[in-house]
């Protein structure tokens, strides 16, 4: 996970930019969603271990997906590796994280912060959607066979670059079992 930092506007001009040219020099797969089209909404099915980009509950977009390395149940507290799951929404988009792009989710919602003041502990933070660590490039697999990250969201460097397209600042975020 990485400290948030908010780029400079000269910076989202760039990376939109970029992200504008990648998709008309490279085909878009099946999965991708339709150019210019935003989604409002990203469902996060934990058992099917897949990601959904819809708009008016129109599916957009699918793509594999890794969690936590303890993936079974929500997140409860700090350190526990595990997901959260809930209703949250992208509340920063990261260029720099660690891993290749980053979309911060508002995880700790009010629910979260609730029961984990009841247990005592902490609840953790800085929960995101993100790409995959250097080294893995262009690595698009149709599915991750092991959940290893310490309670986010991972997703291909191909699929996070779809998906930072397709959404803004806001856009909900469902997690589910």
């Amino acid at each position: 996970m990485s400290e948030l930092r908010l780029p400079t506007r000269r910076q989202v001009c760039r990376d939109l930019a970029l992200a504008g040219t990648a998709l008309l020099v490279r085909p878009i797969a099946a999965a991708a969603a339709p150019s210019g089209i935003k989604a409002d909404r990203i469902l996060v099915l934990k058992a099917e271990r897949k990601l959904i980009l819809q708009r008016g509950g129109t599916v957009l977009a699918s793509f594999p997906i890794a969690l936590g390395a303890h993936p079974v149940g929500p997140k409860r507290e700090a350190g526990d590796r595990r997901t959260p799951e809930g209703r949250y929404q992208i509340d920063g988009f990261n260029p720099h994280s660690r891993y290749y792009r980053a979309l911060h989710l508002s995880y700790p919602n009010a629910e979260d912060m609730r029961r984990a003041q009841e247990a005592g502990h902490a609840p953790g933070g800085d929960i995101e959607i993100h790409g995959l660590p250097g080294g893995f490039g262009d690595y698009d697999p149709v599915a991750f066979f092991k959940d290893w990250t310490n309670g986010c969201v991972a997703v291909s460097n191909r699929a996070i670059e779809k998906i930072w397209a397709s959404v803004a600042l806001g856009t909900a975020v469902e997690i589910v079992a």
